[in-house]
């Protein structure tokens, strides 16, 4: 071990003893503190092991217990979520009370020559006021040293860019592992041999680590199963091989606003969900309207050969992906409803992916049944006809059927304000079949005469969702409009059409409204961009693509904070694309402009022009770990500046009634414990 290595070790370990030591003496001088006194916010300390942390060859065999005691009684939380082994067992240890401790029963054979670590993270509480013990770990090895390097880093979402908390990091040795660009498989065909875990700001400090070359990945594993599952957890990985000896020295200290051990990142893990290794297969079909079916496939954008139907036409069969990542399809019937039958049955011929996860050619069998059910509310109504049917009869009275409810559905604003540089929305319940064009009317009401001035409209369908429609014209700031679509103008899939729809609207006054103006300095090799304009919470309001170098400006933006994101476009298609651990590509970079004064957020306000001068290049810049800490210091710095912001607009007064309430929830939450574990 290197000097330096040592130094480290030895700031973690006094660090670390320093905490609990002082929480402890703390802690003794207020035992017997008054009830009604001040708020107990220390968390328990351990008094005693047994067997010693950090001790060395333990037997490898089942059963084996270990006793964790405290200077008052605890309570367990989320064990499930929060406790975790290095390296993972095949049954996790038994956690369990017992007098003013934790007993830990082991339930795995050991390894021979491994050290181990019981991760509690924030799981160990105390058990009035339900304070957390964060970094408490139990060490031990099999053999006859204890591993003992470290690394530090940091994992961050590729898109939002900010940190992902509670990510587990894997370090694979990477000798023992297959090295195949081509095909990266070792998160799925292998076993970590070192876990770490992320703390809420996402820095993670790997522990128990030997002076070898590690590969490193990431994995957010949502379900708390110790496996990924792509698609639904985010992953990352760096390329390249680490050496906790190679590496950097990094400084540690003690977060006591976080209260645990936080941590300068020598390694930046970009994390992503990967939604391209899914096996393909149709794995549900379904028919909720009569009109209407999905199938579902387990992957995205699956590859269809032909769909054919016995009792309906092909060309009366709509397509449509429903979803971003078009795993599912939605098939629309555009034939008469008394020609549909309660049960349609056809054949898909689809690419599928066998047994070696290879994609074949099949053809499977679809049945897709509808019946009609009625709601309680269609019910109802039905019986409260047939009575008031009857009763007519009886007494010898016509009875007309009352007006059946149009069964055209349409979602569309009927007035309010228009953004000169977009368009109304209009979204329908089934795919629009046909247009009337020439009956649709718009027209620009002069606000002094009233007269009336025809203007060319236009229905455009979206091309990402078939059932939402743009109204599209040339309008002008502050004009005023009257839209008028008349009945039967619009007929839809199922044969149903539109009740009279008229509308009216106004234009955007520019100056309740800001201007921003981005003058731009890309990258000398024309690389492409996308810049997002956002709100303070990072909603997208705007966004330019294909931007490269010169003036950007954003009209219509709304008073109030915005923030920049931009995407660092690498293939120019005009989206942001996520990665793939197993091709082992990296997502698109993104990242929120920070000015020269570590600004992230700017205001806006009515009638005002904002400038703001972008250094791509320099936003683009290669990661250093130098580069990394400043990013970070630099939100830190932003979010403490808030927060101070927050607690002096509350004042003094909210501030104690906020405390108040806190505590009166914690003595709910806690306070009929107190005798819970009490074992004496």
């Amino acid at each position: 071990m290197t000097r330096n290595k040592r130094h480290i070790l030895h700031i973690v370990r006094t660090l670390l003893a320093v905490v609990f030591l002082s929480a402890f003496l703390t802690r003794c001088a207020h035992m017997l503190s008054p009830t009604g006194g001040p708020i107990d916010t220390l968390p328990p300390v351990i008094v005693a092991m047994t067997p010693d942390n950090f001790t060395k060859n333990r037997p490898l065999t089942k059963h084996e217990k270990i006793y964790i005691e405290f200077n008052e009684f605890v309570q367990l939380k989320d064990q499930q979520k929060e406790f975790y082994t290095s390296p993972a067992m095949k049954k996790k240890p038994l956690l369990t009370l017992r007098g003013r401790g934790i007993v830990v029963q082991l339930r795995d054979t050991l390894e021979p020559n491994t050290t181990y670590a019981l991760n509690f993270g924030g799981s160990v509480r105390d058990n009035n006021e339900g304070n957390p013990l964060f970094s408490m770990r139990y060490v031990f090895s099999t053999g006859n040293e204890i591993d003992s390097m470290y690394m530090s880093g940091y994992t961050a979402d590729s898109y939002k860019a900010d940190s992902v908390p509670k990510s587990f990091i894997w370090f694979f040795p990477a000798d023992s592992v297959e090295d195949k660009p081509e095909y990266d498989s070792t998160i799925f065909k292998y076993k970590p041999a070192v876990i770490a875990r992320a703390e809420t700001n996402g820095i993670f400090i790997a522990q128990n680590l030997k002076p070898i070359d590690y590969r490193v990945y990431a994995v957010q594993d949502k379900n708390d199963n110790q496996l990924y599952e792509p698609g639904t957890d985010q992953v990352g990985f760096i390329e390249g091989r680490y050496n906790p000896a190679k590496l950097p020295d990094f400084s540690i200290w003690y977060d006591s606003l976080r209260r645990y051990v936080s941590a300068e990142p020598q390694l930046y893990i970009r994390m992503f969900t990967d939604k391209a290794f899914r096996r393909q297969m149709l794995s549900e079909q379904q028919r909720p309207m009569q009109h209407k079916a999905l199938l579902y496939f387990s992957s995205a954008h699956p590859r269809i050969e032909s769909i054919h139907f016995d009792s309906i036409p092909d060309d009366h069969v709509i397509i449509d992906p429903q979803t971003e990542g078009r795993d599912t399809i939605a098939l629309w019937f555009n034939h008469p409803s008394k020609l549909l039958p309660d049960t349609i049955r056809g054949k898909i011929t689809y690419m599928k992916h066998d047994t070696l996860n290879v994609l074949q050619k099949v053809t499977e069998n679809l049945k897709l049944p509808w019946k009609l059910v009625e709601s309680k509310q269609e019910e109802k109504e039905r019986k409260r006809i047939e009575e008031e049917k009857k009763k007519a009869e009886a007494e010898g009275r016509e009875y007309k059927n009352p007006l059946e409810k149009n069964p055209f559905e349409i979602k569309f604003p009927t007035s309010g304000e228009i953004n000169p540089e977009k368009y109304l929305e209009a979204e329908f319940d089934h795919p629009l079949v046909k247009i009337d064009s020439a009956a649709i009317s718009l027209v620009e009401v002069d606000g002094k005469s009233g007269a009336e001035q025809p203007l060319a409209v236009h229905f455009v369908r979206d091309t990402a969702k078939m059932l939402r429609w743009e109204v599209r014209a040339a309008w002008k700031p502050k004009a005023k409009y009257k839209l008028t679509i008349p009945a039967g103008a619009l007929t839809n899939a199922a044969g149903f059409r539109n009740d009279s729809i008229s509308g009216e609207y106004t234009a955007y006054d520019p100056e309740k409204f800001a201007i921003v103006k981005l003058h731009v300095k890309g990258r000398a090799d024309a690389t492409k961009y996308i810049i997002q304009l956002t709100d303070a919470s990072n909603r997208v309001q705007q966004e330019r693509r294909d931007v490269s170098s010169g003036d950007v400006q954003f009209n219509y933006v709304s008073p109030g904070e915005i923030k920049f994101r931009i995407i660092e476009d690498k293939n120019a298609n005009g989206k942001w694309d996520t990665g793939n651990v197993v091709e082992r590509r990296m997502p698109e970079r993104a990242e929120f402009y920070i000015n020269e004064n570590a600004e992230e957020v700017f205001s806006t306000k009515a009638n005002w022009e904002v400038e703001v001068t972008m250094d791509l290049e320099k936003l683009f810049a290669p990661v250093t770990m130098q580069s990394l800490q400043r990013m970070l210091d630099e939100r830190e710095a932003q979010r403490l500046k808030k927060e101070a912001e927050r607690l002096a607009k509350e004042g003094p007064k909210k501030n104690r009634e906020r405390e108040r309430m806190e505590r009166q929830q914690r003595d709910r939450n806690f306070g009929s414990a107190g005798n819970m574990f009490d074992r004496r």
